[in-house]
């Protein structure tokens, strides 16, 4: 397939355009903002007022839960993001929404609604979050296999996004355990968690080798795809919250000699992964300081700093509780106040960008790109217009979806291509684009207008005859 781009004064009949205004990684704030409220519950120590704050953060995360998913039910772009190869990593994002409010419903909500209200509260969220994060983590890889096509220095944090949500299933199923009827029912929860766990853990440790191999062999990733490598401490440290969560309720459901190998394995085996989460972040804020000297600009990838940072806390916790280590204690409570005041940057940061316009983030630069030679012109920056042809015969293709991102990864403008394989795109006030097509493997290309008309660019997607 050929795209061929050409800027222009736009006739009347330009392309239908959509504009979804966000996309599922948006529902990474409502994470954030659920784990700064859980993490306080954590901590081995207990401040003046803390709780009190700590529950009007999650009604915050409450709320904004309902608004963004009314907001993306409403935009009905379920396959529009699906198609794209970097969107379709964030539909995690929404079932750790779901599970990381559930979970403060029982820690924190109960004090508003009392024990009955935040059970049944816990329980419906948990059970949509893990039934939507168990098809997110079967389905994205599917796509990633049969539909997507990728560079060999394509692999990024976002690509765990789509396996740790059986992780936080785990992790805060174990709070329903005790409140699970004895017998089969609580057996089944129990070793359904440990189930989840593992499937989240193995999958995760192998997107990090693919993360740290792209790392090695490839130019180190910039701007607002550097905060993404911060998801891998969240996958490692969600799993040690769940370790030790899941060996704290086991003797109420599993025989005593496994329940204490339940929690040999919760200190053991989660002091082994607490020290590989401790070389992640070493790496992680070595790759950021070096990215914030050059520049870095915000995106709702600054999303990505928060959950991990609070899964740590979480994690860090875990261990103290479990071993009374004064390391441990110091440890939890310095990440936790990081986060607390990580999460007021990015809160402001993300309130001023959506004050104008809600928009989501698709990860800029990281779908399968290739480097073009462009043939595009722009006439005063106003109007971006081409075609979509086959490379073999120069074909027009109808129906093909083109998708315009800004530098930060938030959706410009969405169109699908006439009969004659045209599109066109109106009221640009940018320069930098990157241009996704989808419909047959997607790509995405960055573009850069200057407002001359006197560049071109010449764009080849390749696609399977089949």
């Amino acid at each position: 397939m050929n795209f061929s781009l050409s800027a222009r004064p736009l006739s009347s009949t330009a392309n239908r355009t959509t504009r979804p205004p966000f996309g599922p990684s948006w529902f990474a704030a409502v994470m954030g903002t659920g784990i700064v409220a859980n993490a306080a519950v954590t901590l081995p120590w207990s401040f003046r007022g803390l709780r009190t704050a700590a529950m009007g953060v999650w009604l915050g995360a409450a709320l904004l839960l309902i608004l963004l998913a009314v907001g993306y039910l409403r935009q009905r772009a379920l396959r529009l993001h699906a198609a794209d190869p970097v969107m379709a990593q964030f539909f995690g994002a929404p079932p750790m929404a779901l599970l990381t409010v559930g979970a403060g419903a029982l820690l924190l909500g109960r004090r508003l609604i009392g024990l009955e209200g935040a059970l049944a509260v816990d329980r419906v969220l948990w059970s949509l979050g893990t039934v939507l994060g168990l098809a997110t983590a079967c389905t994205v890889p599917y796509l990633m296999v049969t539909r997507h096509r990728f560079a060999p220095d394509a692999a990024f944090g976002g690509w765990l996004m789509p396996v740790v949500p059986p992780m936080v299933s785990a992790a805060t199923g174990a709070l329903l355990v005790p409140y699970t009827p004895a017998g089969q029912l609580r057996l089944a929860l129990l070793l359904g968690c440990y189930a989840m766990l593992g499937l989240g853990l193995v999958a995760a440790l192998l997107v990090l080798a693919m993360i740290y191999g792209r790392l090695v062999h490839h130019d180190a990733p910039t701007g607002t795809v550097v905060p993404t490598v911060w998801i891998g401490l969240g996958a490692l440290g969600q799993s040690v919250t769940a370790l030790g969560a899941l060996a704290a309720v086991a003797p109420s459901a599993l025989p005593a000699p496994y329940a204490r190998g339940t929690a040999v394995f919760a200190l053991l085996g989660g002091v082994v992964v607490w020290g590989f989460a401790m070389l992640w972040l070493a790496l992680a804020v070595g790759l950021t300081v070096r990215t914030i000297r050059a520049g870095l600009p915000f995106a709702p990838t600054w999303w990505s700093f928060i959950f991990p940072v609070g899964a740590c806390v979480t994690a860090t916790g875990t261990l103290a509780a479990r071993t009374g280590s004064e390391p441990f204690i110091w440890t939890t409570v310095v990440l936790y106040a990081l986060l607390v005041i990580a999460w007021v940057v990015v809160a402001g940061h993300s309130v001023r960008h959506a004050a104008g316009l809600v928009c989501r983030r698709a990860v800029a630069g990281h779908g399968r790109r290739r480097r073009v030679d462009p043939d595009l012109r722009l006439d005063v920056a106003t109007g971006l217009s081409g075609t979509v042809r086959t490379t073999t015969d120069g074909r027009p293709i109808p129906e093909a979806r083109v998708t315009l991102l800004d530098p930060a990864g938030d959706v410009v403008g969405v169109t699908l291509t006439d009969e004659d394989g045209s599109y066109a795109f109106t009221d640009l006030k940018g320069d930098h684009y990157t241009l996704v097509a989808a419909g047959y493997p997607a790509q995405a290309t960055p573009l850069t207008l200057d407002g001359t008309g006197q560049d071109a660019f010449h764009l080849t997607l390749a696609h399977d005859e089949a």
